[in-house]
């Protein structure tokens, strides 16, 4: 039972909200930021491109929200993703992003990082936007919906373990982003 409940406190660590800036998120992190996409698998890095992200206010009277306008690639059109953020509940930290086509995505502002954490066509992917110095930090980590090994799920010294289940990391999504404006 040791085991679990320090997995259990670990675990939980993630989920402590802080605020690191005077201005609040997504208000500090307004602007047009710019950079390289780097894309690794497990050979290496596979690709780089060209990835703007733009956060900027709209004026809506149901609740704060910004662009979240990812583009990918030289084409700003073609690679244009036009999705907004919309504030849930900032003292919790709970966003969505709305990717304008029915998808919509919680998202969470913990520790002065802004993640999502999802699952689609057999992939999960953990999304990670920081604010570091003058940068954004922007991350996707990909792996497979189905573990490549699970252990514990036994009885060890007296103490009932867990099972836990490993994800093997497949693809690694990485760009360092500089305001434009």
């Amino acid at each position: 039972m040791k085991l679990f409940f320090t997995l259990l406190f670990v675990c939980s660590l993630g989920f402590t909200h802080c605020q690191t800036s005077a201005l609040p998120f997504p208000s500090s992190w307004e602007g047009e930021w710019t950079g390289t996409l780097e894309i690794f698998k497990d050979t290496g890095k596979v690709q780089e491109l060209p990835m703007e992200l733009h956060i900027l206010p709209i004026d809506t009277a149901s609740s704060p929200a910004w662009t979240w306008t990812i583009i990918y690639g030289p084409d700003k059109e073609k690679g244009k993703r036009p999705y907004e953020l919309i504030t849930v509940d900032a003292e919790k930290g709970i966003y969505l992003i709305d990717e304008k086509n029915t998808i919509k995505m919680e998202g969470y502002y913990l520790g002065g990082q802004f993640f999502q954490w999802f699952e689609v066509q057999g992939s999960r992917l953990l999304t990670k936007t920081e604010k570091v110095g003058d940068t954004l930090v922007w991350e996707i980590i990909v792996s497979n919906d189905q573990p490549v090994s699970t252990t514990g799920n036994s009885l060890f010294e007296g103490e009932e373990i867990p099972p836990v289940l490993a994800f093997a990391v497949t693809n690694l999504q990485r760009a360092v982003l500089r305001k434009r404006r």
